[in-house]
């Protein structure tokens, strides 16, 4: 690859939203209806009569999120180079909430961004790595993006090491160390643990793409000036954003798969060993992509994130 690659996104928060791109692309085909439950597309969801395809896109299915699951995140911190298949996460979520309430609060989830992968494949006829290549990555030119195989663990080389503080189990609740560990850390006695080699399967679509700095520019600007979608279905994806929390004037806006920070469309993403923020302004064309090789800081700070809002604030002041 020519630039040096890292991990575009993450699976317990965020992630660049290439997969619901793919869905929206097959809407706008007539493949696909946003309205129709997602029974129609895949079997034995929870509830999956009542669920739409579109609550699946704007985090509203009520579905559990499966990178939540301890017996998930323990077997990753055991086992950090196993695959896992996207179905095998499905059946943890499905498990652990039998029946899903659609139509209720935002809840953040990527089991469902994993279902509308599995969709596209059903669908398309092809795997999701050459629908996002063919579909994405080559009509807007980005040459060094990837979503790796199953068993890929690691980065292609040259690439930065990737760290996270304590273990995916350790983190699971909250990302803040515990008072010793964290004054430790604070007083460079502590160091975060290397995890650059782990597979990201287990984040599937809803994570495990690779890319760089440049590609990832690229992308977010592609996903808002209209290059992936027509105009119709550009104008209904931005103006599905509504804020992810109403009793909170300063929270995010959410909508088909595609988030807004103030006058930045975009979304971040994190996996371990790496946080990402990406987020352009069509009004100004400003775009922002902030890349950092930690999870989050011993006080479970997302780094990327609080680097854009700094940049953000100093931009638009």
């Amino acid at each position: 690859m020519g630039a040096t690659p890292t991990r575009a996104c993450r699976p317990r928060c965020g992630s660049r939203r290439t997969d619901a791109t793919v869905i929206l692309q097959l809407a706008q085909h007539g493949d696909l209806d946003l309205d129709h439950p997602v029974s129609r597309y895949w079997p034995g969801v929870p509830n999956g009569n009542q669920i739409t395809i579109e609550q699946l896109m704007t985090m509203h299915s009520g579905l559990y999120n499966y990178s939540l699951s301890e017996s998930l995140n323990r077997s990753i911190d055991e086992h950090p180079t196993r695959s896992y298949r996207p179905q095998e996460l499905l059946k943890v979520a499905f498990a652990a909430r039998p029946e899903p309430k659609p139509g209720g609060a935002f809840e953040y989830c990527n089991t469902n961004t994993v279902l509308l992968g599995l969709i596209a494949e059903r669908l398309d006829g092809r795997p999701l790595a050459q629908q996002f290549r063919e579909r994405l990555f080559a009509p807007l030119g980005m040459k060094d993006t990837l979503m790796p195989p199953l068993t890929m663990s690691g980065l292609p080389s040259p690439h930065p090491q990737g760290y996270m503080y304590g273990t995916n189990v350790s983190t699971l609740h909250t990302e803040r160390l515990p008072p010793e560990e964290l004054k430790k850390a604070r007083d460079g006695k502590l160091k975060p643990n290397d995890v650059t080699h782990s597979n990201p399967s287990w984040a599937g679509a809803a994570g495990a793409a690779i890319s760089t700095a440049k590609d990832m520019a690229t992308w977010v600007e592609g996903l808002c000036d209209g290059s992936l979608l027509n105009q119709a279905w550009q104008r209904k994806r931005l103006d599905s954003i509504i804020s992810s929390d109403p009793n909170s004037p300063g929270a995010a806006g959410y909508g088909l798969a595609i988030a807004k920070f103030g006058p930045l469309y975009g979304h971040t993403g994190e996996i371990p060993g790496f946080q990402t923020f990406v987020g352009y302004d069509p009004d100004k064309h400003t775009t922002l992509v902030v890349l950092t090789n930690l999870k989050a800081s011993p006080e479970g700070d997302p780094p990327a994130t609080e680097i854009a809002r700094e940049l953000i604030g100093r931009i638009y002041s």
